[in-house]
């Protein structure tokens, strides 16, 4: 069955660093297509942060363009956020999943983000 695990969010002060980590499993198809980390805050609606294609070009939503970098390891299915110069707007429950116009239909848990000031 398909699984998306989330792992390596905590607290951090504004202006740190975090790294996120996504390991896919139970379906071929994570290799094959393009990935994104999501982030949710209280109150507001999921959205596509960064976005990575099966072959490597990157897309980032302009919060977060010049501070976040995806990548992805297809071998181990597996994908990462690199998260720097964090802001207290960064605070968020983070998800990882598939980007297509045919959602997967699943969520994993999600790590929690939070930047304190």
């Amino acid at each position: 069955q398909v699984e998306l695990v989330e792992s390596g969010g905590g607290l951090v002060q504004v202006g740190g660093s975090l790294r996120l980590s996504c390991a896919a499993s139970g379906s071929n198809i994570f290799s094959r297509v393009a990935m994104g980390w999501y982030r949710q805050a209280p109150g507001k609606q999921r959205e596509l942060v960064a976005r990575i294609s099966s072959g490597g070009p990157t897309n980032y939503a302009e919060a977060v363009k010049g501070r976040f970098t995806i990548s992805r390891d297809n071998a181990k299915n597996m994908i990462y956020l690199q998260m720097n110069s964090l802001k207290p707007e960064d605070t968020a429950v983070y998800y990882c999943n598939i980007v297509s116009s045919t959602p997967l239909g699943y969520w994993g848990q999600g790590t929690q983000v939070t930047v304190s000031s």
